[in-house]
């Protein structure tokens, strides 16, 4: 360690972040625990479609037999599910908000519960600070005239186009600290953490959530590979490697939740990692062309990072690159990489990797997939290898540089002064550079709990449905049964201050782990919902009423939510004709009845509703809100030649009623061009 670090280290509280929770999504990987078991075994995890596979899922047969199409891809399975009504949108709305926003706003709520802090209320301050790449969705979405005149223009873009990624966070969640999408091509997430590190540093906000998501098509796709182009030509991407040929595209999604380390410590939140200095470079004109990487300010950004740590960069031990596997990209990441390092005593002594050998090219989601696994390598104190790793390319110079290639899970040795130490890049067209310089947790005392049984506690447990409730308790069960599990108290006191309170509850009292694991079973096999003996506090709980559970405790991380949406499907660009949306127009009739009829059905195709038989569902508890509400004003204008109020749509009517009232009212409501104007504005 140099004479600039060891000074630098009193001051790591103070000037540090804290990475105190994380959730995601790769390609064969539904959950982190499942991602870090696929690096720790060097799998690649990028799919091999067949030829039936592809085409029974809509890809063009002429395309696919091409001789340069290579079917395989980084896929995330399931990714147009959504558990929409958790989020507050009905059917319609689902439908059309773009898979990439159902899928951040899934994991966002992940993340906060594994810092142990509730999605839903008490998180005033909360920085959002997140990005997407382009969706074959949202153009579809946005082209598509038979969906504008369905459910309005302005309501289309802002359900599809990815920069209302971070206000749809803000909004459903309740965050209000600087909510910020941001774009700067495969960098954008990791720019993303570095932007909510200075937040949080100048105290623009106390928690931030940073991170970023891609997937340009739910659907089954290869790609085309070109000669001299950036993707592989056999679907496989092998970073540094000899036999590298470029990259794969690949899709997920990633969330990290981080507050200054003296707050997260002050609080005892269950720190991760310490982000301790980060920097953002561009490249500016001092390179080939506007998509070709540059060497000197990939450096400068690495450097930067590290003198904002107080350290030096000769004081890590592993290097999480970018690691494209395209000839240029490599090796000028390998040259700058060599600059920044070159520190280092000796050669070989830093490993590096990409984790795109593993899930591929996640594009705006890359960096934050490259930060999660460098986290996780911290914790386990190990070192996962490139998958499939061969030697190094001889032409980046590996051998007379500070770095080896990483090729089998090995130990990361603690260093001989100071902790585990690592640096993340990540690099986006256009020439955005970021370096994150990451540290392992600070040493925290363990929270014992004796064999014997001690007083009881109670684990309130919630959900949206009876299903969730009990595939929460299984997850929690297994939680407890695992080596390392928390006690049983810092699990009560975590389900108390850092999980929604839901409509479907249980709650189970135990006086050990073993006791609260076999009680949890039952709950999630129907049993309960109280179980483990009476309590006031569980039946206040089971009651709906505010409860304040008695004692402290530490946050620690414990299973999310266990989001069971249904399919809602993704927009095609050519759609088949007979799922055209809103191609049917309501019938105006000439009588009160036949209008009413048809409002009704207008009603119901604007709320996503089968029909609206049921008298007693209301406007607003089928999802209805004031932007829905300016879409119908217009339609019964343009449809049914009917000026109705827009104040009509906030009374607490049923359907049947608004309908009623919507025919034999019928008057003008001169303040919809001022309402559209105002709406327009904010």
């Amino acid at each position: 360690m140099t004479e600039n670090a060891s000074a630098a280290e009193p001051l790591a509280a103070d000037s540090a972040i804290a990475v105190v929770g994380m959730s995601g999504r790769f390609p064969g990987a539904p959950d982190l625990d499942t991602y870090w078991a696929n690096l720790l075994g060097g799998l690649c995890s990028v799919t091999d479609f067949t030829e039936e596979e592809l085409i029974a899922d809509g890809a063009d047969p002429q395309e696919v037999r091409g001789r340069d199409y290579v079917p395989s891809k980084g896929r995330l399975a399931d990714a147009d599910r959504f558990d929409a009504e958790l989020f507050g949108f009905n059917r319609t709305e689902a439908a059309a908000l773009d898979p990439q926003h159902r899928l951040l706003l899934q994991t966002a709520w992940a993340a906060l519960e594994d810092a142990g802090r509730s999605p839903l209320g008490g998180t005033a301050r909360t920085g959002v600070y997140v990005g997407g790449g382009p969706t074959e969705h949202m153009l579809a979405a946005q082209t598509d005239p038979g969906l504008a005149a369905s459910i309005g223009a302005l309501q289309v873009r802002i359900l599809t186009d990815r920069e209302f990624l971070a206000p749809w966070v803000s909004y459903r969640l309740g965050l209000e600290g600087p909510s910020l999408t941001v774009q700067t091509a495969c960098s954008t997430s990791l720019t993303a953490v570095h932007l909510a590190v200075q937040s949080l540093l100048l105290g623009e906000c106390d928690t931030a959530l940073a991170g970023g998501v891609a997937v340009d098509a739910v659907h089954k796709r290869g790609y085309v590979h070109q000669q001299g182009g950036i993707y592989a030509p056999d679907g496989r991407c092998r970073p540094f490697d000899e036999r590298a040929g470029g990259t794969v595209p690949g899709n997920g999604v990633g969330v990290v939740v981080l507050r200054r380390l003296s707050d997260a410590l002050a609080d005892n939140d269950p720190v991760r990692a310490v982000i301790r200095g980060s920097a953002v470079t561009n490249d500016g004109a001092t390179k080939v062309g506007f998509t070709a990487p540059g060497v000197d300010q990939q450096t400068a950004a690495i450097v930067e990072a590290w003198a904002a740590a107080g350290l030096d960069p000769a004081d890590a031990q592993y290097l999480e690159a970018h690691g494209t596997a395209t000839a240029l990209g490599d090796r000028i990441e390998a040259a700058a990489a060599s600059a920044a390092f070159k520190g280092a005593l000796g050669t070989g002594r830093i490993g590096i990797g990409s984790v795109k050998s593993n899930i591929g090219h996640l594009d705006a989601a890359a960096g934050v997939a490259a930060l999660i696994k460098s986290v996780l390598m911290l914790e386990h104190a190990t070192l996962v290898p490139n998958a499939d790793a061969g030697r190094p390319h001889p032409e980046l110079g590996f051998d007379d540089s500070p770095f080896h290639l990483v090729r089998e899970a090995t130990a990361w040795p603690e260093p001989g002064f100071g902790p585990r130490r690592s640096g993340v890049s990540s690099v986006g067209i256009g020439g955005t550079n970021v370096h994150v310089v990451l540290e392992e947790a600070p040493a925290r005392a363990a929270a014992g709990e004796p064999d014997a049984q001690g007083a009881p506690e109670i684990l309130l447990l919630s959900a949206r449905t009876r299903e969730d409730l009990g595939a929460l308790a299984g997850r929690l069960a297994g939680a407890l049964r695992a080596p390392g599990a928390p006690s049983l108290t810092d699990t009560a006191y975590t389900l108390s201050v850092g999980r929604a309170p839901l409509a479907v509850r249980g709650y189970v009292r135990a006086g050990d782990r073993a006791q609260a694991a076999r009680l949890l079973d039952e709950l999630a096999s129907g049993g309960g919902p109280g179980l483990g003996g009476p309590d006031p506090l569980g039946a206040a709980w089971l009651a709906g009423e505010p409860v304040a559970r008695e004692g402290g405790g530490r946050r620690v991380a414990l299973p999310s939510y266990p989001f069971a949406g249904e399919s809602h499907g993704a927009y095609r660009l050519v759609p088949p004709a007979a799922v055209a949306p809103g191609g049917t127009e309501p019938a105006r009739g000439e009588g009160p009845a036949d209008r009413e009829q048809g409002v009704r059905a207008l009603l119901a195709e604007a709320l996503g509703l089968a029909d609206t038989d049921d008298p007693e569902m209301t406007y607003f508890a089928a999802g209805g809100d004031s932007l829905t509400a300016v879409h119908l004003v217009g339609c019964l204008r343009d449809d049914f030649d009917l000026d109705v109020p827009i104040t009509l749509f906030l009374e607490q009517l049923t359907l049947h009623e608004m309908a009623r009232r919507i025919v034999a009212t019928g008057e003008g409501d001169e303040s919809l061009d001022a309402l559209l104007a105002e709406f327009e504005s904010e």
